[in-house]
C-alpha cells in the first residue's frame, strides 16, 4: 500500500515507514479515487485570477486579508494553484528584465548546463531548459559528455565556466553516472554561479538568521512563489513539510521558517504523521510516494503544495501510466482551501526559478538594479 512508506522525493530509493507511524484505521481506507477512476478529471475547480505580476527583484506582494486569503473555508472546492499560469507570468517578467539589462549595460545573462551520459529524461530536461532560456533572452551554453567521462573531465568544464564572465549560472544535470561523486562535482561550482542552490555554503546561509544565500534551490523557491502569488498567509501559521531531502524538504522548511511560519518536518521516523499534518495551515509534500497524503490528513482550509511526481499504471493511457502527486488530489481538494494539481503545479515553477536565479546572478555580478 502506498501509505506504508515515506521516501525522499529526490531519490528513487524508498525508505520504510514503521507500521507504528500509521493510525490503526489507515489500512482500512478505500483506494484513492484518482487511482480507482483513472480517467476522472483531477482538477476540482477553475484556476483563480492571479494577483498583478510583480517584478522579480521586488519584495513579495502583501499577503491577502483573511477575507480573500487562499487558506479559506473548505465549504467551497479548493482554489487551484495553477503553476503553469504563474510560471508563464514569471517568464514574462524575466524577459522584460533581460531586455532592460541588455539595453542599459549591454549584458545578457548566461546559463551553462553540463550533461553527462545519455539518459533520455535528463536529455529532455536539458532541452526544456535550453528552450526556456531562449524564450526569455538568456544565453545558454551546453556541454555533453559521454557516460564514461571521469570526474576530472567534468570538473575541468566547471572550472572553465567558473572563470567565464559571460556565464552567470552553472547547472550540472543530475543524476550523474554512478562512478562519480555528486558532492565533489557540485562543490566545484562557484558559489556565485550555483543557480541550483545546492552548494553547502548556500544551504548554510539559508539556515542562518540574518544571512541570505546567493541562491535558493529552485523547487523550494517555486513552492514559496506559488504561496506568495496566491495570497497564502505564512506569517504565524503552522506549516508541515513532508520529506527532508536536501533538494526540496529541508530548504522548503527553512524558507517557511524565514517567512515566520512555525514549521514541523514529517519523515520516515515520525510518529503519527497524519495527526501532525492535520494541524498544518500549509502543507508541502515532497516524499515521492503516490497518493500518500489522504483527505483525512488535511486541516479544513489548508493550502497544499504537492511536489511529488509519481508514475502509476493506467492501461487507458497511451503511455501505459500517468502522473500523480504525493497527495490524493480528489480527496484533498474537497477539504483544502488551495491545492496544486499534478502535473501543472510545482513542476513548471522549477525551470522558471532557475531562470530567475540566473537573472539574479547577472544583476548581482554587474551591480544592475
Amino acid at each position: 500500500m502506498a501509505s506504508s512508506i515515506l521516501s525522499d522525493c529526490s531519490s528513487a530509493r524508498l525508505l520504510p515507514l514503521r507500521r507504528a507511524l500509521l493510525p490503526p484505521r489507515a489500512p482500512r481506507l478505500r483506494p484513492c479515487p484518482a487511482l480507482a477512476h483513472p480517467r476522472r478529471l483531477l482538477v476540482a475547480a477553475r484556476p483563480q485570477l492571479l494577483p498583478r505580476p510583480r517584478r522579480m527583484d521586488s519584495p513579495p506582494a502583501a499577503t491577502a486579508s483573511s477575507a480573500d486569503s487562499a487558506t479559506v473555508s473548505a465549504d467551497a472546492p479548493a482554489k487551484v494553484i495553477d503553476g503553469k499560469l504563474v510560471a508563464k507570468q514569471v517568464r514574462e517578467e524575466i524577459a522584460v528584465e533581460v531586455t532592460r539589462m541588455k539595453d542599459a549595460i549591454g549584458i545578457v545573462p548566461g546559463l551553462a548546463v553540463i550533461l553527462v551520459g545519455s539518459r533520455k529524461d535528463s536529455q529532455t530536461y536539458v532541452r526544456n531548459k535550453k528552450k526556456a532560456c531562449e524564450a526569455v533572452g538568456i544565453k545558454s551554453y551546453e556541454v555533453n559528455l559521454p557516460e564514461d567521462s571521469s570526474e576530472e573531465e567534468v570538473i575541468k568544464h566547471i572550472a572553465s565556466f567558473n572563470s567565464d564572465p559571460s556565464v552567470h549560472g552553472i547547472l550540472v544535470q543530475l543524476p550523474l553516472p554512478r562512478h562519480m561523486n555528486d558532492e565533489n562535482i557540485l562543490n566545484a561550482v562557484s558559489i556565485e554561479k550555483d543557480v541550483d542552490g545546492f552548494h553547502p555554503l548556500n544551504i548554510g546561509r539559508l539556515a542562518m538568521q540574518g544571512r541570505d544565500p546567493f541562491f535558493v534551490p529552485c523547487t523550494p523557491k517555486g513552492c514559496m512563489e506559488l504561496l506568495h502569488r496566491f495570497g497564502v498567509e505564512i506569517k504565524g501559521k503552522r506549516a508541515v513539510v513532508i520529506g527532508r531531502s536536501n533538494i526540496v524538504g529541508m530548504p522548503a522548511a527553512l524558507l517557511l521558517q524565514k517567512a515566520n511560519a512555525t514549521v514541523s518536518i514529517v519523515h520516515s521516523q515520525t510518529k503519527n504523521p497524519e495527526e501532525i499534518t492535520r494541524q498544518a495551515d500549509i502543507v508541502i509534500a515532497a516524499v515521492g510516494v503516490a497518493n500518500l497524503v489522504r483527505g483525512n490528513w488535511i486541516k479544513p482550509g489548508a493550502a497544499i503544495i504537492d511536489v511529488g511526481i509519481n508514475p502509476v499504471d493506467d492501461p487507458e493511457s497511451p503511455r501505459g501510466y500517468r502522473l500523480v502527486g504525493d497527495v490524493c488530489y480528489e480527496e484533498a481538494s474537497k477539504v483544502a482551501g488551495a491545492i496544486t494539481p499534478v502535473p501543472g503545479g510545482v513542476g513548471p515553477m522549477t525551470i522558471a526559478m532557475l531562470l530567475s536565479n540566473t537573472l539574479e546572478s547577472a544583476k548581482r555580478t554587474h551591480k544592475f538594479k
